[in-house]
């Protein structure tokens, strides 16, 4: 049995905080994967890096309603890729090294799987035990694998398997011909638009009967609409079987129930297939319930608002979780916050002597009002705050304004290019209660609606005690503003 000071379990936010403050403190850190998490290997990082040129291939080729003459020919795949991990896995190899190497002598990388055996005892799969006095868990979330005849999820992400989820679909040797997309999700949604964007024939599966479907309604009929003009899906499906034969794959569909009177093929034909169907937090995999530890919905570890596990509702002294393992927001710049805070709170612990021993006024709590998130897909979505139905449900006096990108001067510039604003504003205190947006470079104007959210300035004022440049597209945000209803006006 091994003692540490501190356990880390995993490498992607929780890496940030560990920095000379705990430098006098013995500290293992458990990353069976890859230093850096998802975010850096699997997720944002490389996926908003075949993002963009694929938005710009999607541009190349439908230039016509600009009055040009430009086509897209082909990616150079190996190319693209070598270019993008490259980098990634540059940083990833750095910051394993870092931690591995004498720069950090009082850090010990633990390069296997740990599960808990007891509140602060984690087991490692070669069999070696060890305890710390404090443990912060950022183990983070892995792809749901949904259950259908023929698929084996053993053999998922698989060389030679042509069944992938994000882990292993950047990774791929060659773009495919054709493939399937089964989810309607943001990892969904980005990854049509990449492969589309690229020349191959995509087919999305929805379950649901709107595509982003945990989104705005309008906004989400809006980016549906739009979306379906330019890429097959199959909304209110499921993958009922799958068949295999010569490293082509097959699936079988049925009617989800979630939409009636859908007309759907017996069976579609690819060469790979993407299940983008969400991902789950790691509880399971590190047992958490032999520490004792309370999970909600049955896989989110439960913390309370200083990012402390809770057990029986009560805080574990000296144990804090963060980012997709605990948050109810799988997004990396929550995680960042919520690092930011154990950092700090961790370093009181630390202080206090005992694990727990810190004052609990002194404990900084988690912000998690205004969080906002983007899809970057084709058209980009953006969102912050609630949603309409969610503000009436709440008893909100609401104001609603849909405004167009059309109407404003550089819409025009975009030959009326779709898109829409969409503010709920609450009449009585005329602060903004959600926006959510769908159109060109919407994951860059939601950001003044974000700052408004965060700092409480009401709608109005925010419209009106700032220059809004003419003729950028903010101005689109500008006369949503300008649009919003209050009771005195």
């Amino acid at each position: 049995m091994t003692h540490f000071d501190l356990l880390l379990i995993g490498t992607g936010s929780g890496n940030m905080f560990l920095d000379d403050r705990f430098f006098g403190l013995n500290v293992a850190i458990a990353e069976e994967w890859h230093f850096g998490g998802t975010c850096l290997n699997v997720g944002c990082i490389p996926t908003k890096m075949f993002v963009y040129p694929a938005t710009i291939a999607e541009q190349a080729a439908d230039s016509k309603r600009y009055n040009l003459s430009t086509d897209f020919h082909s990616v150079n795949w190996p190319a693209l890729q070598k270019r993008i991990f490259d980098r990634v896995d540059a940083i990833e190899a750095g910051g394993r090294d870092y931690r591995s190497g004498d720069r950090q002598p009082n850090v010990s990388v633990v390069a296997e799987h740990v599960h808990f055996t007891g509140p602060k005892t984690v087991s490692t799969a070669s069999g070696e035990e060890l305890t710390a006095d404090r443990i912060v868990i950022a183990a983070g979330a892995s792809p749901v694998i949904p259950e259908a005849h023929g698929l084996d999820p053993q053999l998922v992400d698989t060389d030679g398997y042509p069944v992938y989820t994000s882990n292993s679909i950047m990774r791929i040797p060659q773009r495919p011909e054709r493939m399937v997309i089964i989810g309607s999700g943001i990892i969904a949604m980005e990854f049509a638009h990449v492969f589309a964007g690229f020349g191959a024939e995509v087919s999305v599966i929805a379950r649901g009967p709107r595509l982003l479907g945990n989104i705005d309604e309008d906004v989400s009929d809006e980016f549906t609409e739009l979306f379906e003009r330019t890429h097959t899906v199959h909304r209110g499906a499921e993958v009922s079987s799958y068949s295999f034969d010569d490293g082509q794959v097959s699936v079988t569909l049925k009617a989800s129930g979630r939409l009636g009177g859908v007309d759907l093929p017996s069976r579609i034909d690819a060469d790979a297939v993407l299940i983008a169907t969400g991902r789950t937090p790691n509880t399971a995999s590190l047992n958490v319930g032999e520490a004792g530890f309370d999970v909600l919905d049955g896989a989110r570890l439960s913390v309370d608002s200083r990012q402390r596990v809770l057990a029986h509702g009560q805080p574990v002294p000296g144990v804090f979780a963060l980012g997709d393992i605990s948050s109810p927001y799988q997004l990396k710049h929550v995680a960042n916050h919520e690092a930011d805070v154990v950092g700090d709170n961790l370093a009181l612990d630390v202080a206090a002597g005992s694990p727990g021993g810190a004052t609990e006024a002194d404990l900084r709590e988690v912000n998690h009002h205004a969080v906002p998130g983007a899809v970057f897909t084709s058209p980009q979505v953006a969102y912050v705050g609630i949603t309409e139905d969610e503000a009436r449900q709440a008893g909100y006096d609401v104001s609603v304004k849909v405004q167009k990108y059309s109407d404003v001067a550089y819409g025009w510039a975009m030959a009326d290019d779709p898109g829409v604003v969409k503010l709920i504003a609450d009449k009585a205190t005329r602060k903004i209660l959600g926006a959510h947006i769908v159109g060109h470079e919407a994951s860059m104007i939601v950001q003044p609606l974000i700052q408004a959210m965060a700092f409480d300035q009401p709608a109005d004022e925010m419209a009106k005690r700032q220059y809004w440049i003419h003729p950028a597209l903010p101005e689109v945000v500008e006369n949503a503003l300008l649009g919003l209803e209050f009771n005195d006006d």
